[in-house]
């Protein structure tokens, strides 16, 4: 005869045994499957808050938005390795074709890259500021696309802002994940801070 007791306390330690499990793998694996930023993150829900501001406004609806963020970092730039400490973050909401971007950095190791003084070779008449956009896969360079405009808050920290009308293949580039921001400095002039937009 099976004991009632004995049942019940293998339904808990099953019903347990799951939530746990659950609980370990389902952040991780939801985070890996989408390639979506966790909504927690307070400071990309910032950025897109504020790109998403500039669409409504101008009668655009909620459901007709996409969303993007990335997160700045030393780590992703390719072929160099920045020296500093330095952060940043990007919201980006895209409306049909246009896409309005809002960013924020900290702690640059050095004033940002003047392109006027220190050009690209050969010169890009488009690269007017030291945050860009560029198209290309997370792993490699890729080419210019949009200068960001830029508003220092001191020496090291400061905003960057944009809005742009993306060509079919910008569009599509942003939605495979790729385009992404850089950021460049007088210390670091091949990049300091790097950050692919994803879907958030």
């Amino acid at each position: 005869m099976i004991h009632p007791k004995k049942i019940l306390f293998h339904f808990v330690l099953g019903a347990l045994t799951c939530l746990s499990l659950m609980g370990l793998s389902t952040p991780s694996l939801a985070q890996a499957v989408s390639g979506r930023m966790r909504p927690a993150d307070p400071a990309p829900i910032a950025e897109v808050r504020q790109a998403e501001t500039v669409l409504l406004a101008q009668g655009m609806t909620r459901s007709s938005l996409q969303r993007f963020s990335a997160t700045l970092s030393r780590g992703a730039v390719v072929g160099a390795s920045p020296s500093g400490r330095a952060t940043g973050v990007a919201g980006a909401v895209l409306a049909g074709d246009r896409l309005v971007v809002r960013g924020d950095f900290r702690n640059l190791a050095g004033p940002l890259r003047d392109y006027t003084v220190d050009p690209t070779d050969p010169p890009n008449p488009n690269i007017t500021s030291a945050v860009h956009i560029h198209r290309g896969e997370p792993t490699a360079n890729g080419p210019f696309q949009y200068a960001l405009t830029v508003t220092m808050r001191g020496d090291r920290d400061g905003r960057f802002a944009g809005e742009y009308t993306l060509t079919p293949e910008q569009r599509q580039a942003l939605e495979s994940g790729n385009l992404y921001l850089d950021l460049h400095t007088t210390r670091n002039r091949a990049g300091e801070l790097r950050g692919v937009l994803r879907p958030y």
